[in-house]
C-alpha cells in the first residue's frame, strides 16, 4: 500500500439523492455513525434546509458549498527532523485534502456542541462557517497561524 493516496486509489463516490452532489454525499457518509446511513442521511437533509432557513437562502447547496469553502484550510504544518531538532514546516495543502480537513472539522465541531440533535448541532455550525465563526472556522483559522508562525523554516520542505 503506498503512503500517499493517488488518484487510482481514490474511490468514485455516488451524488446523493436529493441534491445530486458529492459533496453532500461525502458529509453523510463523514456524519455516519456504526453503519447508519439512513441516519446521517437524514440528520444531513434537516441540517441543510435548516441552515439555509435561518440565512434566509433558498438554495441548501449553495450555503453548504460557501461554508465548506471557508472552512478548507490552505496550509498546513509538518513535522520534519532536521539535524537533531523537529521543525513544523508550513506546507500548502492539495485539493482532495483541503475538502478532507473540511469535512472532518465540520462534523467534529458539530458533534462537540451539546444539547440538542445532531442535525441541529450541524445546521448551526454551517450557518457559523458560512458567516467566518465557530469552531470549524477557528480551527481553519488556527492552521494558518500556526503555518504563518513557522514561516521561516519553510525552506527545509525542499530537499
Amino acid at each position: 500500500m503506498p503512503r500517499k493516496v493517488t488518484k487510482k486509489l481514490q474511490r468514485e463516490l455516488k451524488p446523493d439523492r436529493r441534491y445530486q452532489s458529492v459533496l453532500v454525499q461525502r458529509l453523510i457518509n463523514k456524519s455516519m455513525l456504526d453503519g447508519k446511513k439512513l441516519a446521517a442521511e437524514r440528520a444531513v437533509y434537516t441540517a441543510l434546509e435548516t441552515a439555509a432557513k435561518k440565512l434566509d437562502s433558498e438554495d441548501p447547496l449553495a450555503v453548504f458549498e460557501k461554508a465548506l469553502k471557508n472552512v478548507s484550510p490552505n496550509f498546513e504544518v509538518k513535522s520534519r527532523r532536521v539535524g537533531g531538532a523537529n521543525y513544523q514546516i508550513p506546507f500548502p495543502v492539495q485539493g482532495h485534502r483541503q475538502l478532507h480537513y473540511a469535512f472532518s472539522w465540520l462534523v467534529q465541531s458539530a458533534r462537540a456542541r451539546s444539547g440538542m440533535p445532531y442535525s441541529q448541532r450541524l445546521a448551526l455550525e454551517i450557518v457559523d462557517a458560512y458567516n467566518e465563526a465557530g469552531a470549524a472556522f477557528k480551527k481553519k483559522e488556527d492552521t494558518h497561524k500556526m503555518a504563518e508562525a513557522n514561516r521561516a523554516f519553510a525552506h527545509f520542505a525542499r530537499g
